[in-house]
């Protein structure tokens, strides 16, 4: 490898660990002084733009295991075979938290409600996504995003990656410092440029900017921007952005509809069921920290994947457990009800902003 190859290799992976790390250390406040002087650091601490959330300590989702269910099993009284049968499941998309473990006749049993017990061959825990989104701690300068699937960025925009250079893993997070478009074989695509001198297709990436609040919102009020192109979230008060994340809103067959809305209805834990006796049948017991904004359309934890920056949903909002129970938890005691404004953006607007030289269905 070349020299300069390497010294390229050394400033990308100097540019993932500064996207990635984010946590809350504090970097020195520097500035220029002079051009004879050059930069000069005060010592002080400065609060970084974007942070991990701390965890809540009073969170119930650490506490809770989730699980699917097979199709058209039985729910049992007890836990034994010769037990009277509460129900049959039916064939569906179909979820339920595990309450604990008993043994009995020697095979392992879980209690899915009081009195529901089910054979631990007749389902499947599964592990709650622990993506999380950023929360921002001053009013973002440039667009920023996740990558969405692992990819090597290029050196040019439209150009094939060097080889060596190295991946950037799904959720990885990044700023925005130029965009252009380039026209490929298949079609015009924007290509980010994300650092360091390299670049990524739109197609692997889900961006957030900061947006002026929409007309009928007031100064001092909580709301929440859903971009439907983008699949990410922006939570705000008044004009300051202070969380952002993913999303996966509704498929094409149950599209999530644009409008400003405002939450009616909130809960911890819910029920959601629909669509009974059809293909698209959906049972899922304790979706965390739902907020209905739209009929029954709702911005809810989604414990049962994570595919988000993608549509994935029934119609929903679908947010990683944890941004959701962030946005429940801030906007609770909120001076209004919470305003949702559901929008699809221009991915071309990136372009003259802040700019320095089908899977199947799952879920509600």
């Amino acid at each position: 490898m070349s020299r300069l190859a390497q010294i390229g290799l050394l400033i990308l992976v100097g540019v993932v660990a500064a996207i990635v790390w984010v946590g809350s250390a504090h970097a020195a406040n520097c500035y220029v002084y002079t051009d004879s002087v050059g930069h000069v650091c005060t010592g002080e601490a400065s609060q970084p733009t974007f942070v991990q959330p701390e965890p809540f300590t009073d969170s119930f989702l650490p506490r809770r295991t989730y699980a699917r269910l097979n199709d058209l099993i039985n729910v049992y009284s007890a836990p034994s075979l010769s037990a009277p049968i509460v129900r049959n499941v039916g064939d569906g998309f179909l979820f339920v938290t595990v309450q604990t473990a008993v043994e009995s006749e020697g095979a392992l049993w879980y209690v899915i409600n009081y009195g529901e017990y089910v054979r631990a061959g007749d389902l499947r825990v599964v592990p709650s996504p622990t993506f999380t989104g950023m929360q921002v701690t001053r009013q973002p300068e440039r667009p920023f995003g996740w990558i969405l699937a692992t990819v090597r960025p290029s050196r040019a925009p439209g150009a094939e990656p060097e080889v060596g250079t190295p991946r950037l893993d799904r959720y990885s997070f990044f700023k925005v410092y130029d965009a252009v478009t380039i026209q490929e074989p298949d079609q015009e695509w924007i290509w980010y440029n994300i650092g360091g001198g390299y670049w990524v297709r739109q197609t692997f990436v889900s961006l957030v900017d900061v947006k002026q609040r929409p007309e009928g919102i007031g100064p001092d009020e909580y709301w929440v921007e859903v971009d439907l192109y983008e699949q990410s979230f922006a939570a705000y008060e008044g004009d300051r952005m202070v969380y952002a994340g993913l999303i996966s809103s509704g498929l094409n067959r149950w599209p999530t509809y644009e409008g400003l809305f405002q939450v009616w209805s909130r809960h911890t834990e819910v029920k959601m069921s629909g669509a009974e006796g059809k293909v698209d049948y959906y049972f899922i017991e304790d979706v965390p920290h739902t907020m209905f904004f739209d009929n029954d359309i709702a911005l809810h934890g989604a414990f049962w994947h994570d595919r988000f920056g993608y549509k994935h949903s029934h119609g929903c909002v679908n947010m990683p457990p944890l941004a959701a129970e962030w946005v429940f938890n801030w906007s609770e005691n909120a001076p209004n009800d919470l305003w949702v404004w559901v929008h699809t953006s221009d991915p071309h607007g990136f372009l003259s902003l802040h700019i320095d030289p089908l899977m199947d269905f799952a879920g509600p």
